[in-house]
C-alpha cells in the first residue's frame, strides 16, 4: 500500500440478520485530503465509521490505518486516530476543560499546555472554564471535535459533526474543518447529509447506497463526468431556447427568469455554444454548473449506479 495513504478498506461488509448494512465496501483516503462520505438515511455511512473505529467488527473483510490492518494493531494505529461519531457526551455541570482533562486522563494523560492548544484551535479559549451546560450546540460540537483532537491525531473521522446545527454553527464548523486541513496538515474523513457542505469543504468524496459503494474520486473531477447544468444568458431568449432543444446532446432545457437551464454533457457544451452562435444568437453568459446535489440524485436514484461502483 502506497505511503501516502491512510485509510483502505477491503471488502469491508457488517450483516445485521438477515440484512447487509454495508456490503464489500472499499475505501481509500489519502493523505491530506478532506474525505467526503455520503449516502442516503440507512445507506451504512455510521456502520462503516463504526467499523473503522473498531467500535464493531466486520462481518468480513479489513480495515488497514497507516498501512497497518487494524485487526491486529488495534491499540498501536488508533492511538493516531480522532474520532466524533455523531453528538458528543459530556458532563454538562463541568467546565469544557474539566471535561477535556477527563478524556485526556482516560487517553493516558495529556498536559495543561496541550488542553490548551486544542481548546485555541476549536475557538473555546475564552469559554474553557464555563459549565458545558451554558454551551450552544455548535459550540458543544466544537467541543467535541476538541475531544477527537487530543492526543494530536494524524488523522480524523467526524460522523455528521454539524447535525442540528444553525447556519451559524454549520459555518464555524466548515471553517474548522477546513482549518485543521490547511493549518495543521490533518487528513479528514467527513460523513454528512449536507451535499453543499461537502462540496465547500471535500477535496474528495465516496458516495454509499444501500450499504454498497457507488463511486468514489476527486470532487471537482466527479462533478465534471457526465451531464452538466449550463446556465446560458442569451438574447433573443425563446429563439435561443429553439436552438438548444434542437441540439442532439441536449438532455433538458428550461427557462428561469430569463436564463436558460440546459442539461448537456460536458464534451458538447462547446459545440452548442457554436450552433447558437452561428444561429445569429448573442450568448452574453455560459456558465457550466453541476453541483454535488445534481451528482448525488443522479447516482443514488439511478438503479443501475447503484449497484456498482466505480473510481476516478
Amino acid at each position: 500500500m502506497p505511503k501516502d495513504i491512510v485509510l483502505r478498506t477491503h471488502n469491508l461488509s457488517k450483516r445485521f440478520k438477515q440484512r447487509w448494512a454495508v456490503n464489500d465496501v472499499n475505501l481509500e483516503v489519502r493523505r491530506g485530503d478532506v474525505f467526503g462520505f455520503l449516502g442516503p438515511n440507512g445507506a451504512g455511512k455510521s456502520t462503516t465509521i463504526r467499523m473503522l473505529l473498531s467500535l464493531i467488527v466486520p462481518t468480513h473483510g479489513e480495515v488497514f490505518l497507516f498501512e497497518k490492518p487494524l485487526r491486529s494493531t488495534r491499540k498501536e494505529v488508533l492511538a493516531r486516530v480522532g474520532g466524533l461519531v455523531e453528538a458528543a457526551d459530556f458532563y454538562l455541570y463541568l467546565s469544557a476543560r474539566k471535561n477535556l482533562e477527563i478524556v485526556a486522563a482516560l487517553r493516558g494523560g495529556c498536559t495543561k499546555k496541550e488542553i490548551d492548544a486544542v481548546l485555541e484551535v476549536v475557538g473555546l479559549t475564552d469559554r474553557a472554564h464555563d459549565r458545558v451546560k451554558t454551551y450552544s450546540h455548535g459550540m458543544k460540537q466544537r467541543l467535541g471535535i476538541a475531544q477527537a483532537l487530543l492526543g494530536s491525531p494524524e488523522f480524523i473521522i467526524l460522523d455528521e459533526p454539524t447535525t442540528g446545527l444553525d447556519p451559524q454553527g454549520i459555518k464555524e464548523v466548515r471553517e474548522l474543518i477546513k482549518k485543521l486541513s490547511t493549518e495543521h496538515s490533518m487528513t479528514i474523513f467527513l460523513s454528512s447529509h449536507l451535499l453543499g457542505e461537502i462540496e465547500q469543504t471535500a477535496t474528495s468524496m465516496a458516495i454509499i447506497n444501500r450499504g454498497k459503494l457507488v463511486v468514489q474520486g476527486k470532487v471537482h473531477e466527479l462533478l465534471n463526468d457526465g451531464a452538466s447544468v449550463v446556465k446560458i444568458d442569451a438574447q433573443p431568449i425563446e429563439r435561443a431556447k429553439s436552438v438548444v432543444q434542437r441540439h442532439p446532446s441536449v438532455e433538458t432545457v428550461k427557462e428561469n427568469e430569463g436564463v436558460l437551464d440546459v442539461r448537456i454533457p460536458a464534451e458538447h457544451i462547446s459545440s452548442l455554444n457554436a450552433m447558437l452562435v452561428a444561429e445569429g444568437i448573442q450568448v452574453k453568459a455560459l456558465i457550466p454548473k453541476r453541483s454535488l446535489e445534481d451528482y448525488f440524485l443522479s447516482i443514488t436514484l439511478d438503479p443501475e449506479r447503484s449497484e456498482g461502483s466505480h473510481t476516478l
